[in-house]
């Protein structure tokens, strides 16, 4: 079951109370992949051993993050965020709709695409590795497998940051900002906190 908050009072209207959402972890799992994908798409494209490393960095982000995403704080936890089918395609109809409720988490659609990024990040780093072995060195498809992967990246990306802003505007929220002090808005009106519902 989701809580939806009450609705504010004029008070809390004009001086909305902040609460802590993103915790430490999760904004240095952001940041840490937000830099290592432009570094490593941009200058340190032919910088061969700082590539690598960086590579493998963001890697490991992954997966501690994963390991974050069942034993976190609430909101990092994957029982908030990760929708299902239905709830996924509801939030996508509303928001076709621009109908679609304000998220104190990570949004049925923003959840989608966090997990497609740490799924393509993994799959860069594997076809990385796979490029310095004996066995698959200068084997041109998995060239062009990680060549196509950071493409997807990019991508991916680019629609993140332009739908962050875009929802920043929507919701009147400046949701880039949120994951460097790692607070939003309090929960108010039809707004959905589905961390209430986790012990």
């Amino acid at each position: 079951m989701t809580m939806i908050a009450p609705s504010p009072t004029s008070a809390q209207a004009q001086f909305p109370k902040m609460i802590r959402v993103w915790d430490p972890l999760v904004r240095i799992f952001h940041w840490t992949v937000a830099f290592g994908v432009i570094a490593n798409l941009t200058v340190l494209r032919h910088v061969e051993n700082l590539h690598i490393y960086l590579g493998y960095t963001m890697v490991v982000a992954v997966v501690v993050r994963l390991a974050w995403g069942f034993v976190g704080s609430k909101h990092a936890r994957f029982i908030d965020f990760v929708p299902g089918p239905r709830r996924l395609i509801g939030y996508l109809k509303a928001l076709i709709q621009r109908r679609e409720q304000r998220h104190i988490g990570h949004n049925p659609a923003g959840a989608v695409m966090m997990l497609a990024l740490m799924a393509l990040i993994a799959m860069m780093g594997l076809t990385g590795w796979m490029m310095g072995t004996d066995r698959f060195w200068g084997v041109a498809w998995v060239e062009e497998a990680h060549e196509t992967i950071a493409n997807l990246i990019i991508a991916a990306a680019f629609l993140h940051v332009a739908a962050a802003i875009v929802e920043s505007f929507r919701h009147r929220e400046n949701l880039p900002w949120s994951m460097v002090t790692g607070k939003k808005r309090a929960a108010s009106g039809t707004d959905v906190d589905h961390a209430h519902i986790i012990s």
